[in-house]
Formats: C-alpha cells, sequence, structure tokens
C-alpha cells in the first residue's frame, strides 16, 4: 500500500477500479442525501433525485425520441469531425512545413483562435441555412479552429535526431514526411483530438438549438430546458457524458492498434527499462 502515500504514485489495476466505483458511488450518495424527501435540502427544481432522472429515460423513449435523437446528434458530431479533419490535416502540413505558407498565415491561425464561436452561428446561417449542413460546417469550424494551431506545434516537435537520420540515409522530402513527421504528428494528435472531443459537443448543442425540431440532444436539452423539465435536463447531460466516454474509449482503442510503439514506451519507461 505505498502508492497511497505518494505523489503522482501509479494506483495498481488491482484496486484501480474499486476506487472509480467507490468514486462514482460517493457522488450519488451525495447527490441522493441532497434531493432526498419531500423537503429535501435542495429544490427538485434545482436538483431533481436521482430516481427521477433515471426514471426520465423511459419517458423520453415514449415520448420524446431518444434514441433517434441520440444517433442524430452523434451523426453530427463524426460529421464534423471528418470534415474538419479533411480541411486541418491537409492545411497543417502545408503551413507547418513550407516556410513561405507559414510566414504568410501562422498569424493569421493564431488570431482566429479567439473568434466566439457562438457569435459565428448567424453566419452559419446565412451561408448554410439552418439544417444539418449548417450544423456539420459550424461544428467542422469549431474544431478547426483549435486543431489546426496544434497540427502546426506538433511539427514544430518532431524530433530533429530523427530528421537528421533519415536526412544521413538520403532520404527525399517527400519520404522525410512520410516516414517521419507523419507518423511523429498523428501519433500525437490523436491524444488532441481525444480531448477536443469533450469541447466539440458543446458546439452540437449550440447547433442544433438552430432550427431545433430537426432533432438531436442538443435540441432536446433546449426543449425540456423551456419547460423546467430538470429531470430530464440532467438525464440528458448524464447521456452526454456516457457517450462522451465511450467515444474516448473509442479512440484509446484506435490509438493502441495505430500507435502501439506509444504504449511500448511508457511500459518501458515504467518498469525502469529506459531513462524518461
Amino acid at each position: 500500500m505505498e502508492w497511497l502515500f505518494k505523489l503522482r504514485g501509479d494506483i495498481p489495476k488491482t484496486y484501480r477500479l474499486v476506487l472509480e466505483i467507490t468514486g462514482v458511488g460517493i457522488l450519488l450518495l451525495i447527490w441522493y442525501f441532497l434531493s432526498y424527501g419531500e423537503n429535501p435540502i435542495v429544490s427538485k427544481l434545482t436538483l431533481p433525485a436521482p430516481g427521477e432522472v433515471f426514471k426520465s429515460y423511459g419517458e423520453m423513449f415514449q415520448n420524446n425520441n431518444l434514441i433517434q435523437n441520440i444517433f442524430r446528434s452523434i451523426g453530427l458530431n463524426l460529421g464534423g469531425y471528418i470534415k474538419a479533419l479533411v480541411w486541418t490535416l491537409p492545411l497543417g502540413f502545408i503551413i507547418g512545413l513550407i516556410p513561405v505558407f507559414r510566414g504568410m498565415f501562422h498569424r493569421t491561425i493564431d488570431a482566429i483562435r479567439f473568434v466566439p464561436l457562438a457569435a459565428c452561428t448567424v453566419l452559419f446561417i446565412v451561408w448554410f441555412g439552418t439544417s444539418i449542413p449548417m450544423k456539420i460546417n459550424f461544428l467542422a469550424f469549431g474544431i478547426f479552429i483549435f486543431l489546426l494551431p496544434i497540427v502546426i506545434q506538433r511539427i514544430d516537435q518532431v524530433k530533429d535526431v530523427y530528421l537528421k537520420t533519415v536526412y544521413t540515409i538520403g532520404a527525399t522530402k517527400w519520404q522525410t514526411v512520410k516516414s517521419v513527421y507523419i507518423p511523429s504528428v498523428m501519433s500525437k494528435l490523436i491524444d488532441d483530438i481525444r480531448i477536443l472531443t469533450a469541447i466539440s459537443w458543446t458546439y452540437i448543442v449550440v447547433a442544433e438549438t438552430i432550427n431545433s425540431e430537426e432533432g438531436g440532444l442538443g435540441a432536446l436539452t433546449y426543449i425540456v430546458r423551456r419547460q423546467s423539465q430538470t429531470d430530464k435536463l440532467f438525464a440528458i447531460l448524464l447521456l452526454f457524458i456516457f457517450i462522451g466516454i465511450i467515444q474516448d474509449k473509442i479512440f484509446v482503442r484506435l490509438d493502441r492498434e495505430f500507435f502501439p510503439h506509444k504504449y511500448q514506451i511508457k511500459d518501458a519507461k515504467k518498469h525502469g527499462q529506459i531513462e524518461e
């Protein structure tokens, strides 16, 4: 049990799941305690009881097309991500690798990050209407303006030792990009994409409140909020968390499949086989 008294110590796998379940259980108990009884500590309009929240799933399944709304939002999320990556990866490598383009656009890219996305919804409505294309493009833009500078940063972080090695064996520029830059950048970028997945759900809620008749979890959030159905609102928020966790697990799995060397290095460092 020495790990209990270490700073930033690794938790053994034997205890990890137990601690995670315990943590969730404590939060549920606190929630139940605050919302229990006819006269709870916190008003039910502010904090509905756990039982009421979980009961509302059945009501939303019957009356609010819950399953259809879930898959509509997931579809928007995937569509926005795919479109953002199609824009971001080529532009990021062009600007990051070619000095002329970096000189022209690097400052502009840094400045675009400060654009308040919620204020851009009117522009996207003018350009694409109020239907699905507008929502996908809005979501893609929200991901794009954060991911593009990260791609350029990851290019700058490629270690010189790898570049010197391929230059020594006479690699061409394209071979250097293909064998060094792309694998190195993509192996790190997938972690950045995982982080942005959580942020993208915020943009989905903003986009789906426009023309909410088309559905989606964001539209459903807007509807139940207007009707002061707090139990359903909490239920939808828990759904966002659950879907996000599943997405994160998928990204971790893809990361392990496509970039297994990252985890081999981590394991070697953990067991002291190589230095940090």
